[in-house]
């Protein structure tokens, strides 16, 4: 078989979402065991429209042998457990997700107050915090119950998925729990959101799956996704199958137009802080003004992320004052003569 085609034993199913970001992909794998990637939300119109799709290919939800769960976000696995209550299939994803997806509502609550905190530490006030949360109060309800997973998967561990070897890869970045699913005999890779054709994947600042919930100990999310793609183009692939859009067919191209593009958020973040000191929210609203509340955690994290960089390359520096975070240009070195 040709690589990067896998005949006709996997579908992509697009589902609806109640979400900004729109339609997310499962993929059906038809072979032995027969296999779901991802789960979608718990919507109506979402089960719906993965009842239907199944239904196309001649199967139904209760067929389903195994669930694969590439990564934690409410679109990928908030209808993991009607799946499993109706299939009662097994359930499959990386270690560092077993505990996320055995309390999901439990997790949601604790990320939200991490994603509060960091939003406070760097400059953002109650009351935009406060008005934020009610903006985006709806989306507590996409998650379903918890889902025990039967299989914790570890790097390069191999899992029997449709008929298909697959191998096992944390790449985290967007999340932290972020997996990829690679077919290497056929150049083949479920990449969820590791990956998009049509938009970059936001590396959010997330509470990590182990450690500290002091926004301050926050690990740089950019900074470990510019190096999980590295990894990935590194990969030797014919075909990416993304979490959300088409195919995409030319992965290295498009990871070195993903890494530009941080490279260059990197220099609007440098403008904007001009001497400082400016807290992240602050340089956020410079480059994104009057943007829509419920992308105000979104345009922190952007602007968090060219910090990460710059501050990375020794360019500039924090200073916390009164419990906000404030970034500052470091002088340049000056050069004596010899």
């Amino acid at each position: 078989m040709s690589r990067g085609r896998a005949g006709p034993s996997a579908h992509r199913i697009s589902i609806p979402t109640p979400l900004p970001v729109g339609r997310v992909n499962c993929w059906l794998l038809a072979g032995e065991p027969l296999t779901l990637i991802d789960a979608g939300p718990n919507h109506p119109d979402s089960l719906a429209a993965l009842e239907a799709g199944l239904h196309e290919h001649g199967v139904r939800v209760e067929d389903v042998e195994l669930l694969v769960l590439t990564h934690q976000h409410v679109d990928h696995v908030g209808n993991a457990s009607a799946i499993v209550e109706r299939s009662g299939c097994r359930v499959a994803a990386h270690e560092q997700l077993v505990g996320y997806a055995r309390e999901l509502r439990r997790r949601y609550e604790l990320e939200s107050a991490y994603q509060d905190a960091v939003m406070a530490l760097h400059g953002t006030p109650l009351e935009r915090r406060l008005r934020f949360w009610t903006a985006i109060a709806d989306r507590a309800a996409y998650w379903n119950d918890s889902v025990e997973v039967d299989i914790a998967l570890v790097e390069d561990d191999t899992l029997v998925a449709g008929g298909r070897t697959l191998r096992v890869s944390h790449r985290p970045g967007h999340s932290p729990t972020d997996t990829i699913f690679v077919d290497d005999e056929l150049g083949v890779a479920y990449v969820a959101d590791h990956l998009l054709p049509h938009v970059s994947s936001n590396p959010l600042a997330a509470r990590p799956p182990r450690g500290s919930d002091d926004p301050r100990d926050r690990v740089s999310s950019v900074r470990a996704y510019l190096s999980s793609l590295e990894r990935t183009a590194r990969d030797d692939l014919a075909e990416l199958r993304p979490g959300h859009g088409r195919v995409i067919d030319d992965h290295r191209a498009l990871i070195a137009l993903r890494r530009q593009g941080h490279l260059e958020r990197m220099e609007q973040v440098a403008t904007a802080l001009g001497d400082g000191p400016m807290s992240a929210r602050a340089i956020g609203d410079a480059i994104w003004p009057g943007i829509a509340i419920t992308q105000t955690y979104l345009t922190l994290c952007e602007a968090l992320g060219g910090l990460d960089l710059l501050e990375e390359r020794g360019r500039v520096r924090q200073v916390e004052t009164d419990g906000v975070v404030r970034y500052e240009r470091v002088p340049a070195r000056s050069t004596r003569a010899g």
